[in-house]
């Protein structure tokens, strides 16, 4: 996981370049949105039923990122101070998830309920499209402002927890225990946390006002 959210990894942050109002990108981010939405209404539900705390991690996490496009489409072509102060809500957001997928592990884990790996697995599929498709269409935008660049990590880490909770649903069907459920479950409150660092550091950096230039002579 870089430490740049823009993924350069030279170190600092990005210069924020002016944000994108054009009607592709708004309707990018609205399709975003209720595909989110939608997946957090499926997950939620397939968590439920199947006991498996990788899989409601990743239904909060659908909702919060639903909440995330909300915001990056109320911040369109508002000031650059504006979008970082909104990024750096966004990266706290995503820090919050983080804490509670371990807490929820920790809770899993105490109860020792086994997951149905099955309904795992094919939600786990399910959820994975959904987010290489909205990958796919924001990947153009992956390397602008922090509020940006938010948009485009939160997609690309809840791909790579999509993977580890079809995984860990083969892990479970293997082993007839939830170890690899509540390890997966770790994972994705790494990643979110991981990701939240990288977003609140560039947001911090962008929120300032431009050193003023030095007086000629």
């Amino acid at each position: 996981m870089s430490d740049s959210c823009c993924g350069h990894g030279h170190g600092h942050a990005c210069s924020p370049p002016p944000a994108p109002t054009g009607g592709r990108y708004r309707r990018v981010l609205w399709a975003a949105l209720l595909i989110n939405a939608a997946m957090f209404a499926v997950e939620i539900g397939a968590g439920l039923r199947s006991g498996s705390v990788s899989l409601l991690a990743d239904a909060i996490d659908f909702l919060g990122d639903a909440a995330n496009y909300g915001v990056s489409l109320w911040v369109l072509g508002r000031s650059p101070r504006v979008r970082a102060h909104a990024a750096l809500l966004k990266g706290l957001s995503m820090g919050g998830f983080g804490v509670f997928v371990l807490g929820q592990a920790v809770w899993h884990a105490l109860s020792d309920r086994v997951p149905e790996p099955v309904t795992m697995g094919s939600i786990g599929a399910l959820a994975l499209v959904a987010n290489l498709v909205v990958a796919w269409m924001l990947y153009a935008w992956r390397e602008g402002d922090a509020n940006m660049c938010s948009v485009w990590l939160c997609s690309r880490n809840d791909a790579l927890g999509n993977l580890a909770v079809m995984a860990a649903a083969l892990g479970v069907l293997g082993t007839g225990r939830a170890l690899p459920d509540l390890l997966v479950a770790g994972v994705m409150a790494w990643l979110a946390l991981s990701g939240a660092r990288s977003v609140i550091v560039q947001a911090w950096a962008e929120r300032r006002p431009p050193s003023a230039s030095p007086p000629g002579p």
